[in-house]
């Protein structure tokens, strides 16, 4: 897999808006210029691209648009980052522009540089994962670096400093706190916060496991799978490969978590089934689930986890730090990890190039 350097101060980060197009709208224009004072207090030059602003109606109807920011930031050797604005739910409209470009292609493998979002940027990722790119299920713009408290969230704003760092090893921590989500989008505002109670959970297995990082949000990879949102959705998937074989598959550490509309344990454990009929619970060497959104279904998405997977051999780690719920953690896909069951520990290892 190609590694990207590590960001320093000094370097410019483009914003794109793949998915949807949220922060061009008027009533965004306050989280606009707060991330814009973040992201320049972290010593980085923001670079706004062109389409990212143009609104949802535009970015939902012109995804060759959003295409060609995000070819334009690989392009530009000047831009040693991108950071997507927010997720959405048709990025996939993307790919027939992006992975039938040769320039495109030739600028990724060629010009490697951190990439990172969650969510539905989960099928760009895994485009990236299919043209050999470590890239980052981590912070977006909107939730993360313009977040509405008088400073990041700690625990994310620690994460994000992994992206100027070039440790060997990197520690995935929980969280002593965890956030509910916003009701109030006033500058200012705090977010409702809990004492982290119970932790990493295991729910199965024991000991260490060891495997490559692949994953991403659960109904965004059912969605690459069965087409439910978008009728042409499952086919353009199909077309580019974009969920890997089941031979990429084995021995990887399969990472999860749920979206913003929290589904019910009867949605989550057919989201589950979908997955689980790829065959890929056969062949990875392990699972590690995101804390839910608010907590909702919390007792009821472990139940429902082991009842589906149906392996007791499988070791799962459950409630880590990443995906929809607040604070949210970095997972690098195609990088080396272990989980440590009997430790409760999560680490990785080289993410960036030295």
């Amino acid at each position: 897999m190609l590694k990207p350097k590590a960001l320093k101060k000094g370097d410019k980060v483009a914003i794109v808006s793949l998915s949807s197009g949220l922060l061009g709208e008027d009533f965004m224009k306050h989280q606009l210029e707060l991330g814009i004072k973040r992201i320049k207090e972290f010593g980085l030059e923001p670079v706004i691209m062109p389409n990212a602003l143009k609104g949802i109606e535009y970015i939902k109807n012109h995804p060759e648009a959003r295409a060609k920011d995000l070819k334009d930031a690989f392009c530009d050797e000047s831009i040693k980052g991108i950071i997507c604005a927010i997720g959405g739910d048709d990025t996939y409209k993307t790919l027939p522009y992006l992975l039938e470009d040769k320039e495109f292609i030739d600028a990724v493998k060629n010009n490697p540089k951190i990439f990172t979002g969650f969510s539905d940027t989960t099928i760009n990722h895994m485009m990236f994962y299919k043209l050999g790119l470590v890239t980052y299920y981590g912070p977006s713009f909107i939730t993360d670096l313009a977040e509405l408290d008088i400073e990041m969230l700690p625990y994310t704003k620690k994460a994000f400093m992994n992206f100027f760092e070039n440790n060997d090893e990197v520690v995935i921590e929980s969280s002593d706190v965890w956030y509910e989500e916003r009701k109030d989008f006033t500058i200012g505002t705090s977010r409702i916060k809990h004492k982290e109670k119970r932790g990493y959970e295991v729910l199965q297995g024991k000991g260490k496991v060891r495997g490559r990082f692949l994953g991403g949000c659960l109904e965004s990879l059912c969605d690459i799978l069965t087409g439910y949102i978008y009728d042409d959705e499952k086919e353009i998937c199909e077309r580019y490969g974009i969920f890997p074989s089941l031979d990429e598959w084995k021995d990887k550490i399969l990472f999860i978590e749920t979206c913003e509309e929290k589904p019910s344990p009867e949605e989550f454990e057919k989201e589950l089934i979908t997955l689980k009929n790829t065959g890929i619970f056969n062949v990875i060497s392990g699972i590690i689930v995101g804390k839910p959104q608010d907590e909702a279904y919390y007792e009821e998405y472990k139940e429902v986890l082991c009842n589906v997977i149906g392996n007791k051999d499988l070791p799962i780690l459950y409630n880590v730090n990443f995906g929809h719920a607040y604070p949210r953690c970095i997972i690098p896909y195609g990088i080396e990890a272990e989980i440590d069951l009997d430790n409760k520990t999560i680490k990785y290892w080289q993410p960036y190039h030295i």
